[in-house]
């Protein structure tokens, strides 16, 4: 593994510090409190190791929320982003044929790169709506050779959304190649409805894993249920071989996961329509604010209108004064407001990630004036 540091890390938010004021880079909710989510901690709790696998009761809770999933198909991990490192370094090795698409959550492309396997991306294209286009994954797989296909929907950064028939033909494509398909589903139960009133009605089931044994689907807590702190996620697959091998991948990392985040977890999943429905709505009226800012600044920008999460994917219709790496500077040093380059996502720095889930309502109006400024200088 040829480790180096991710673009989206070394300039995350918490490692630039206190020059940022208007954070509009993140791509989750806000983050909660033990208060704020009514999580309670015997004194009496154990600090012991948990079972390998994930705690019964939090698998069977994801599991039941899930497309015809048993606790038996789910593997718990430190976070989507474990359950990605486990999944590509156990399928993958230098002489592996990966087909990623890109833009995309940025560990699924690093750690390929890392292992050192052959790429080939297929880009989501603006014009297209971030469509994806089955054709160019077709063309690219090469039969026998091909080792997995990697996609991440809904989408980090641009939050739009393969449909059902796609992925459905997307495991048809792997299978036949003898490959398998990765999903990742961290902002599936983020998914807007496009119903009036759609707020109220049961949030999205997670897992694609029902398309075979060929799928590999990974979630995550951090976004929906804004609890990045936990490091909670999962990987799910109904292959028992693949199962075992993810299994003792983790078990080499980590041995367990930590009992206590496993057991306020429990508590955050037990809750799940109650918490995601309130997220959902409060989204999709931030989103509407977001809509009005695009189409007042439409000279400067333009955005595909996202289909669920915390976040958009803007970009460019001119350059902003003085250039583009001009404005990224002039945004945070002048205005104290960070967004989320294109590169961090392997997009050009002409588009821009905006997460409108995470700030307050103020920082995000005050946030999206300051942009606005920084266009002009």
């Amino acid at each position: 593994m040829n480790y180096q540091r991710m673009a989206i890390e070394k300039e995350a938010p918490e490692e630039v510090g206190l020059s940022i004021k208007y954070n509009l880079s993140e791509s989750a909710i806000s983050d909660q409190t033990l208060n704020s989510l009514q999580i309670s901690i015997p004194q009496s709790t154990a600090l012991t190791y948990t079972e390998h696998r994930g705690s019964i009761k939090l698998r069977t809770i994801i599991a039941e929320a899930s497309n015809g999933l048993t606790p038996d198909h789910v593997l718990i991990t430190a976070g989507a982003s474990t359950s990605l490192f486990i999944i590509l370094t156990a399928l993958l090795g230098t002489q592996s044929h990966l087909i990623a698409t890109r833009p995309n959550y940025t560990s699924s492309l690093e750690i390929p790169r890392s292992i050192g396997c052959d790429i080939t991306f297929v880009d989501l294209e603006f014009g297209t709506q971030f469509s994806l286009d089955m054709e160019k994954v077709a063309a690219a797989i090469r039969p026998g050779i091909t080792k997995l296909i990697s996609i991440c929907s809904p989408n980090n950064p641009t939050g739009t959304t393969c449909t059902n028939a796609d992925l459905c033909n997307l495991a048809d494509l792997a299978r036949e190649a003898g490959a398998y398909l990765l999903i990742d589903e961290t902002y599936v139960p983020l998914k807007y409805s496009s119903e009036p009133g759609g707020s109220e009605q049961e949030p999205a089931t997670s897992s694609s894993g029902y398309l075979g044994k060929n799928v590999v689907t990974v979630s995550s807590m951090s976004k929906a249920y804004g609890v990045p702190g936990i490091r909670m996620g999962w990987l799910s697959t109904t292959d028992p071989a693949l199962q075992e091998l993810f299994l003792a991948a983790k078990e080499q990392i980590s041995i367990s996961g930590s009992v206590l985040d496993e057991l306020v977890a429990e508590q955050i999943l037990s809750r799940r329509s109650e918490l995601l429905s309130a997220s959902i709505a409060d989204l999709q009226r931030r989103r509407d604010c977001v809509a009005a800012w695009v189409a007042e600044e439409s000279e400067w920008v333009e955005w595909v209108r996202p289909d669920a999460g915390a976040m958009c994917f803007i970009k460019f219709k001119k350059e902003p004064h003085g250039g583009v790496e001009a404005f990224y500077a002039r945004l945070l040093a002048r205005y104290g407001t960070y967004v989320g380059r294109g590169t961090w996502f392997g997009a050009e720095d002409t588009y821009f990630r905006l997460g409108y889930g995470w700030p307050t309502w103020d920082h995000l109006k005050t946030g999206l004036g300051l942009l606005s400024k920084a266009f002009r200088g």
